[in-house]
This record gives structure tokens, sequence and C-alpha cells, in this order.
């Protein structure tokens, strides 16, 4: 990344961050995935209990190798090698109570709207209620100008990334682009726009901004 795409980060990454504020969630930057594993991990109190949605961002980050190695942190991880589907499903419920819950958004836009679709839901219900704190790792790939960008983004972009990630074998697997099907593997099926928290959850949801690319 030259320097001038390193100059647009940290600008466009300043004005998200102070509309952040004006929604009342905290944001903050960071100019790679390194620096802000580090920084993650300094907002996770020891013996906390945490909950790992599903994000490619904080995989590609290292980030839960070392969330492990924190002292007396207990990760709720549904995604756990050999769990049958329904000890998953028990997992998601419990992360609901956690104390904190990091993930990535989909898309956030200029003015700090966060844009995210799920398949079974679990991770856009935690994003709006249940864990006292809410870490978002968002690299700067994933800002768009406005609502409307950020849903096509999420729809004709990263959803169809995932299911080619996870074999899903949907429609949009064949053709590259949403065709709003009705499989029963569909993996867009709940979405959740956070447009601000109400003044007593003030700062529940901190954004990292991630200065290089990051997930889908």
């Amino acid at each position: 990344m030259d320097k001038n795409q390193k100059a647009w980060n940290r600008k466009v990454a300043a004005t998200i961050i102070e509309n952040l504020k004006k929604r009342r969630m905290e944001g903050s930057f960071a100019v790679d995935g390194a620096q802000a594993r580090k920084e993650v991990l300094s907002m996770i109190p020891d013996g906390a209990l945490v909950y790992r949605c599903s994000s490619m961002t904080t995989t590609a980050m290292g980030l839960w190798d070392k969330v492990a190695e924190l002292p007396g942190v207990q990760v709720i991880d549904h995604y756990e090698p050999g769990l049958m589907p329904e000890e998953s499903m028990v997992l998601r419920r419990q992360g609901m109570l956690a104390d904190v819950m990091i993930a990535s958004s989909n898309a956030i836009t200029l003015d700090g709207m966060l844009v995210n679709l799920d398949a079974v839901g679990n991770r856009v219900a935690a994003i709006a209620f249940g864990p006292k704190k809410v870490i978002l790792v968002v690299g700067m790939n994933k800002v768009v100008p406005d609502l409307d960008t950020a849903k096509a983004r999420v729809k004709h972009y990263a959803a169809t990334v995932n299911t080619l990630r996870t074999g899903l074998g949907n429609p949009c697997a064949e053709t590259g682009l949403c065709s709003d099907c009705r499989s029963p593997q569909r993996i867009c099926n709940v979405w959740n726009i956070t447009e601000g928290l109400m003044a007593m959850n003030e700062g529940r949801i901190h954004v990292k901004l991630v200065g290089e690319n990051l997930g889908y």
C-alpha cells in the first residue's frame, strides 16, 4: 500500500470516527492488523467471557490464538471442530450473555452506520443486544459512501464470497452475483442496520478501523 492510500485511510477513518461519536458509538484507527490485534486484546478485561462470531477479518489477524492466552479469559466458540448443530446453537445462545463479543461488520458508511447480514442471526442479534461490549474490527476496504451502497456491497460481494468459502452451492456461487435465491442454504437472511445507540448504551459498540484490506 503506497503513501497516498495510507493517507486516504487515515483521513477517511478520522471522519468515520467523528460520525460514530455522534451516534454514541466509539471508534479508533489502527494502521494494520498487527496494531489492531494488540489494541483489541488490551480492551478485553481479565477473566472475561468472550463470544467469537464468524469473522474472516479477526481470523486473518491471528486474533483468536492471542485471546486464548489472556488471563482467565473463556471463549465461546460455536465453530469448534466436531460440534453437532444442536451444540453449536446452544453456544450461539450463550454468546448473548458474554462480557465481550468480537466480530466484524460487512460494511460501514462514511456517516457511521453499520450494515450487517447474517445466515442464522446470532451475530446481528449480539451486535444489537446482549453482550456488554461489542468490538467490531473493520478493514477500510469495507467503507462505503451510503446505506444503498452498503447493502449492495453486502449482497453482491460479501455474501457471495462467503458462499464460495463455505461451499454451500447457492446460485450466487455459480454467477458471482446475488439472485435473491430461496435456497435452503441461503446465507442472506437477517439484516441489521445500526444507526446509533441510546444514551444508556453509549460506548457499548467500539469500531476498530484498520488501514488495510481485511475480510470480505
